[in-house]
């Protein structure tokens, strides 16, 4: 190839490579595809996006609860991106391990990263390191199958407090207090189903800082919590306060006045003498409770034994502050809810204090404030962990805008040949997944699925399971990897 062919032109793409195959990545991906560049024939691309697990989908696969049935709608969007055919898929493959930033800029034009925010936000409190301590972001791994977390869990509180008022927290505490026969119809692996049915839990009590009008998680995670079946949601009258600033959130935002007519309804409609509600387990929602201490057990030195709280009020700006009134409550776990944070990239500017990459709207920046030529980000790791899937496709659309802004002044790949990422990654062992791969462990899965069905059900329960999660990393691997050399 001519060193003079542009880069863009049909004979030299643009070599893309988007670390991360979740959502953020995916729309990344996409729309650099359908950018007005390509669409007018003015530029061409060619991307490559890299997952560090065997499977695609990142936190939609990883991060979201099993028994969400809109989220199938995201996967089947994302599924649509990355079956055309023109997105190549690489699994299995760890930045800063298998491959690392000079190998990216040696071999793509540009890369952005989309690597989200996989661990728990720090509560510093006293107690945090008690035995019986968890976060919350480690439980939804465990329950999701994640190939990288233990397989066994210890759930062996009565009681348990989960700490946060967004949709994490409460996807935490319905897991938690859903009888494991009903979760069945999802896509639960087999060991975390098994952890469920022996759990002894009856009391499941969730915790935020603030009034029922500053909530964090949204309507439909609010109405799941009542569908669980044989489990009473519990909610306290003194933690009903709205101030002006309240008022005026109910009274502007749809979201809010419909969480707030939704919990008053059900205060309402909750019997006054609780000893009247006979489910054989519990959900109790506390607002107006800002975490003190979590308590040692004096019987068990090193144990969860309580939590402690202080009582807050409303300050009329929508924020709460201290009453100096503390209550606690005999718990014997504690999951802590309360926000995402980002990991560290090697080789990459990053901001330990907000969990992010260094960025200025996408574009990556290095210690002098400057940015890399050809390095961008997108997503959590860009932004922090706020805001829901939707809204990383906006945050896309500007990082490829800039990067195509950019385009011109790209440093260019010294091996721009897409074979050569493969020679690259075979030359090193690395056992990468593709697009086909994962179709193979797709199908095995509903076929596991479909097998316990046809069987008559699932230990010991008739439903339809559509499908069982494979959780261990090397059976990922070997089932995608032979489905695609059965294929050929």
């Amino acid at each position: 190839m001519s060193s003079s062919t542009p880069v863009g032109s049909a004979e030299r793409p643009l070599r893309v490579a988007v670390v991360g195959s979740g959502p953020a990545g995916v729309y990344a991906a996409d729309i650099l595809t359908k950018s007005e560049a390509v669409k007018s024939g003015e530029l061409t691309v060619s991307i490559d996006l890299f997952d560090r697990y065997p499977a695609p989908y990142g936190l939609i696969r990883y991060g979201v609860a099993p028994d969400h049935p809109r989220i199938k709608g995201i996967v089947n969007a994302l599924h649509k991106v990355l079956d055309r055919g023109d997105i190549r898929f690489f699994g299995n493959v760890d930045y800063g391990t298998d491959i690392s930033i000079d190998d990216l800029r040696t071999h793509y034009d540009a890369v952005i990263f989309a690597t989200g925010a996989i661990k728990d936000a720090d509560l510093n409190i006293p107690g945090i390191e008690l035995a019986g301590s968890f976060g919350g972001a480690d439980f939804v791994s465990w329950y999701d199958g994640h190939p990288d977390v233990s397989r066994e869990w210890p759930l062996e509180a009565t009681e348990i407090a989960v700490i946060g008022n967004g949709n994490v927290a409460l996807d935490v505490a319905r897991v938690l207090s859903k009888h494991a026969d009903d979760l069945l119809v999802s896509e639960i692996p087999d060991n975390v189903y098994a952890g469920l049915k022996a759990s002894p839990v009856t009391d499941v009590h969730v915790f935020g800082r603030r009034g029922p009008a500053q909530v964090k998680f949204t309507p439909l995670e609010l109405r799941e919590l009542s569908h669980s079946k044989d489990v009473d949601i519990i909610l306290y009258a003194e933690d009903f306060e709205f101030d002006e600033e309240s008022d005026r959130q109910i009274q502007t935002n749809n979201q809010t006045k419909t969480m707030v007519a939704t919990l008053t309804n059900w205060i309402a409609e909750q019997p006054e003498d609780l000893s009247e509600l006979t489910a054989s387990r519990r959900l109790h929602l506390h607002f107006l409770h800002s975490p003190v201490e979590i308590v040692e057990d004096a019987a068990a030195p090193g144990k969860v034994a309580g939590m402690r709280f202080e009582r807050t009020e409303l300050d009329g700006t929508g924020n709460a502050r201290g009453t100096g009134e503390f209550v606690d409550y005999p718990v014997q776990a504690v999951y802590r809810s309360i926000g995402y944070f980002g990991s560290a990239l090697p080789d990459i500017e990053f901001d330990h204090k907000k969990g992010v990459v260094v960025n200025d709207g996408g574009r990556v920046l290095d210690a002098h404030g400057t940015h890399v030529p050809g390095i961008y980000a997108t997503g959590w790791i860009k932004r922090g962990p706020v805001g829901l899937i939707g809204h990383t496709k906006g945050d896309a659309l500007e990082t490829v805008t800039y990067l195509l802004e950019d385009r011109e002044n790209l440093p260019v790949a010294a091996v721009p040949e897409a074979d050569a990422v493969v020679e690259l990654l075979d030359a090193r062992g690395v056992q990468f997944t593709s697009w086909e791969g994962w179709l193979a462990l797709n199908a095995h899965e509903l076929a596991l699925g479909a097998a316990a069905t046809e069987a008559g059900g699932s230990h010991g329960v008739e439903v339809q399971r559509e499908r069982i999660k494979v959780v261990p990393r090397e059976d990922m691997v070997s089932i995608s990897r032979e489905g695609v050399t059965a294929q050929v």
